[in-house]
């Protein structure tokens, strides 16, 4: 069984993001698919030579789906509670890749924005199979960066901000940059770095 993560900060010191709001988030949209994830897995665990093909296929789109979405929100929720400040090595990494961090900026920005009133993820990724980081947009919780670690992730389901902002998903694009974590994104950095070379 899977365990629903707490939240690694406290959701009343966020800034432009309400306490009711994240913890909206958390409980409903990252526990649900905590708990559908383990509900998919006691119906997998039912499955015998006899049962269809069909029923099988369904299940595991569903684990899939389950599985990913526990993982980006978890991901989501570790890189927030941060004071926003960019630095260290992953916004060198940036800045080369893109040729500048505001540049950068601007084109997450706007992959965030190509998903408002949608669903989706916009991610910054270390691309193993280019050796670079990149910025990728992700539909759903089944399309992403094929041989890739997400370093940084904005969620663009509207549940993410229509409690606070209604249809208003560029000032919570604003108020998710305000509140990055860049200390665990540069972790994450490192981490990806250290297991491609």
């Amino acid at each position: 069984m899977h365990a629903i993560k707490p939240l690694p900060f406290d959701a009343s010191k966020l800034r432009g993001l309400s306490e009711r709001l994240i913890v909206s988030h958390h409980e409903n949209n990252y526990g649900g698919a905590v708990k559908n994830l383990n509900r998919t897995e006691e119906e997998l665990a039912r499955v015998t030579k006899d049962t269809p093909p069909l029923l099988v296929a369904a299940l595991k789109e569903r684990e899939l789906t389950f599985a990913n979405s526990a993982t980006l929100h978890e991901l989501y929720f570790d890189n927030l509670g941060g004071d926003g400040r960019p630095g260290g090595p992953v916004a060198d990494a940036v800045s080369r890749a893109s040729g500048s961090f505001p540049r950068w900026e601007e084109l997450f920005r706007l992959t965030g924005m190509g998903l408002a009133g949608s669903s989706g993820w916009a991610a910054l990724a270390w691309d193993f199979q280019r050796g670079e980081v990149r910025t990728y947009w992700s539909g759903n919780h089944t399309q992403a960066c094929a041989f890739g670690q997400p370093l940084l992730l904005l969620d663009m389901y509207e549940h993410s901000y229509a409690l606070d902002y209604g249809a208003a998903a560029a000032k919570y694009v604003d108020a998710f940059f305000q509140n990055i974590n860049w200390d665990e994104v540069n972790r994450r950095f490192e981490s990806a770095r250290r297991k491609a070379a």
